[in-house]
């Protein structure tokens, strides 16, 4: 037999407040505030493949993952046409890996994750850059970064891809994990 206690605040016998747990279980120690375990780990991948030599944000083709053994935890994001808005404030890891095939005659290919802070204009962040000097030939890169989510209205960020000429595609897959984007809320 399984016991659980639910409370939402741990508090000394004085009333003082020490700790806060959330619906999504994670807890917030009040002095000094600080959140104890991840609040929300979610995965993306892309489904097809871009179209031929295309330099532009990824807007389609993209779903959570699903498959059999991967999962989600807490609320998780939001997409809507390559764009993805954060269920909470705080700092989160976005990660992706991408697959790429290189087309004949070039050297290299890139993704690129951007942010915006005021839901309008968009910075680059990081480059996933992938290539050789070999030509006709796939090839993967990984980029991150760290993402202060201040306003969860106008912090969003996006990939898009540049440098890719003619014979070069980026992969995606709708069976299994070839071109993803992962987002994991660390803290705050």
């Amino acid at each position: 037999m399984s016991s659980k206690i639910g409370v939402q605040n741990i508090a000394h016998t004085n009333g003082t407040v020490a700790a806060t747990v959330a619906s999504n279980g994670v807890v917030t120690f009040n002095n000094p505030p600080i959140n104890v375990g991840l609040g929300m780990a979610d995965q993306f991948r892309l489904t097809g493949t871009t179209n031929d030599g295309s330099n532009a944000d990824v807007t389609s083709n993209i779903e959570r993952i699903h498959t059999t053994g991967q999962g989600t935890l807490g609320t998780g994001m939001t997409e809507s046409s390559g764009i993805f808005s954060f269920p909470l404030t705080g700092i989160y890891l976005v990660m992706f890996n991408v697959d790429f095939t290189i087309g004949g005659g070039e050297n290299n290919a890139f993704c690129n994750l951007l942010v915006t802070t005021n839901n309008s204009s968009y910075t680059i962040i990081a480059s996933a850059n992938s290539g050789s000097q070999d030509g006709s030939h796939g090839a993967s890169g990984t980029g991150m970064s760290l993402v202060n989510v201040t306003n969860t209205s106008n912090v969003k960020v996006k990939f898009s891809t540049t440098s890719m000429n003619s014979g070069s595609s980026l992969i995606g897959s709708q069976d299994h994990n070839r071109t993803t984007f992962t987002f994991i809320k660390l803290g705050g």
